[in-house]
């Protein structure tokens, strides 16, 4: 994945714009997995484009990420109500509750462990959930951190981000925290991802994106256009990555080696399309849910 030139961009339509493409993933059964925050669906995508539509419980529950779990199931955080959603690759949902109250479930990944490991926005924790379906949650020595996107990291650890607290977390399957504070104030880490030797982040308030090493270590990249509001990433390979500007409508993509990195940058077809989530798709290409309603298939 190493584009020479501009790659092909394709938008296929997969709703209204009151529907919200919001989180992608890729599943074990080769298609695209979709959550529709804001009516509450969850969606099946084939890489030729037919589309299936699951309803949920609760149609403002907001299912906003979504990731597969070691059980050949995709998950997904419910953020309005509060609870843990789990989706069959034949279309079966259930929801399991988050113990604490009010408690904005966002990130949410895979662990080494054989759990799902996800944020809680609005209470300063981490939650583990079983495939079962039993919830535990650590605290975090944070008070309105904002805990946000989540990754398994290299080392055996979950690494994730704290949007208002300013930095990046470690947190181990023991559960043990540890906090790096990032050296551009009001930077606003949101999405994380893991290349296999590394930790690579964006920051939507400084228009960077942001490398962390396993003992801790940062640095930071600024993009082209420091007011695009990056939101997700994704690895590729070791030292790439693609992600999401928000603000500017775009699809970047960052080669780093040595210290330092070549960012390029791709304007979506449609204005104003609001892209959020972004994962590799099983066809190799890189599928990125834009909230107005199309999903932009991006070909290196």
């Amino acid at each position: 994945m190493h584009p020479a030139k501009a790659p092909t961009i394709t938008e296929i339509s997969v709703a209204d714009e009151e529907a919200g493409p919001y989180g992608i993933a890729a599943g074990p059964d080769g298609a695209l997995w979709l959550t529709f925050v804001h009516s509450g669906h969850i969606a099946r995508l084939t890489t030729d484009g037919a589309l299936d539509a699951y309803s949920l419980d609760s149609p403002t529950c907001r299912p906003m990420v979504i990731a597969p779990g070691p059980d050949g199931a995709l998950w997904f955080t419910r953020s309005q109500d509060h609870r843990i959603g789990r989706v069959t690759t034949d279309g079966t949902t259930e929801a399991f509750d988050v113990p604490s109250p009010d408690s904005g479930p966002y990130g949410i990944a895979a662990g080494p462990d054989g759990a799902m490991w996800f944020t809680e926005m609005n209470t300063d924790r981490i939650g583990r959930i079983t495939v079962q379906g039993e919830v535990t949650e650590f605290d975090l020595s944070t008070e309105g951190g904002f805990a946000s996107a989540i990754v398994a990291g290299p080392d055996g650890a979950l690494w994730f981000t704290l949007n208002q607290a300013n930095a990046i977390g470690r947190i181990t399957t023991e559960g043990d925290v540890t906090l790096y504070p990032l050296p551009t104030p009001g930077a606003g880490p949101v999405g994380i991802t893991s290349d296999g030797g590394a930790l690579w982040f964006v920051e939507i308030g400084a228009g960077q994106i942001g490398r962390i090493s396993t003992d801790g270590g940062i640095e930071e990249f600024p993009l082209p256009d420091r007011g695009a509001k990056p939101h997700a990433i994704v690895a590729a390979s070791a030292g790439e990555c693609w992600f999401t500007e928000w603000g500017a409508n775009r699809i970047g993509h960052l080669t780093a080696s040595d210290g330092s990195a070549r960012i390029a940058v791709y304007d979506l077809p449609s204005p104003s399309s609001e892209p959020h989530g972004i994962t590799v798709g099983p066809d190799g290409a890189l599928w990125a849910a834009l909230e107005t309603g199309s999903v932009a298939r991006v070909e290196p």
